[in-house]
């Protein structure tokens, strides 16, 4: 054994992880050539850039250059443009984000614009009524826009009622309907102003107005364009149930 030490003086030590010498000396271990990473640290790299394609642009402060898109693109242009620059540098994360970050802002100042185009429309409305005529303004006293749901409401029962007088044209005239037309007209209108008075006289006069207008209208309509069992009292009840609608919706 203590030939085997002296022919060879160097021990290694697991435990210490480097070489002893009899001589109590120290010897470094040889150094590997081969150099090796960590998966988490290749992937950090990947992600943030790598071998992954970078967006040339992601540092353009106008969002619509940074798409590539022109300032008046429509929103079907800017969707286009965002899913294509995802499907190329969507790995990338910066790039990823910056193309995020120029999308929503596109969106966001398009609904600003909307928003201020809506508010412009209110405005201009409201200037022309008050730079109209005295007469003209005293008459839009007696108009309202109500609630959306209610003018779909409305405007079911009388398309429901004048689908009904032209699917029995050819039984009778559409008496019975335009009878419960001007019920639910007057119905509404008291509903709304409390004043049986004022919704009988504002049903009465949409029904006559209406029927002047469809007997006056009516006869100027081509024939051909008209179904045989189609008369000029059906006809003009149809314009009649437009009166209705009109009268009992929006005034007042």
């Amino acid at each position: 054994m203590a030939s085997l030490l002296l022919s060879n003086p160097i021990v290694s030590s697991s435990f210490f992880g480097k070489n002893l010498s009899i001589n109590g000396g120290l010897r470094k271990p040889a150094v590997c050539p081969l150099a090796f990473r960590s998966p988490r640290c290749a992937a950090a790299d990947s992600t943030y850039g790598g071998n992954v394609a970078r967006y040339p642009r992601s540092n353009v402060w106008d969002p619509y250059k940074r798409l590539g898109i022109t300032s008046d693109a429509s929103e079907e242009e800017v969707w286009s443009s965002r899913n294509f620059l995802l499907d190329q540098y969507g790995a990338h994360e910066r790039s990823a984000e910056s193309i995020e970050a120029a999308f929503e802002k596109i969106l966001m100042r398009s609904f600003e614009n909307r928003k201020k185009t809506k508010i412009n429309l209110k405005t201009r409305l409201k200037k022309k009524v008050e730079e109209s005529p005295p007469w003209v303004q005293s008459l839009l006293t007696f108009v309202e826009l109500p609630e959306k749901i209610i003018i779909l409401r409305r405007l079911f029962l009388f398309t429901f009622m004048a689908f009904w007088s032209v699917m029995n044209s050819a039984e009778g005239g559409p008496a019975f309907q335009v009878a419960l037309s001007l019920f639910a007209c007057i119905y509404f209108l008291n509903d709304k102003s409390k004043s049986i008075a004022r919704a009988c006289a504002i049903g009465f006069g949409s029904l006559v107005v209406g029927w002047i207008c469809g007997s006056c209208v009516v006869p100027m309509i081509p024939a051909a364009l008209l179904q045989p069992t189609w008369t000029l009292e059906l006809l003009t009840s149809l314009v009649v149930y437009v009166f209705l609608f009109l009268g009992c919706t929006f005034l007042k």
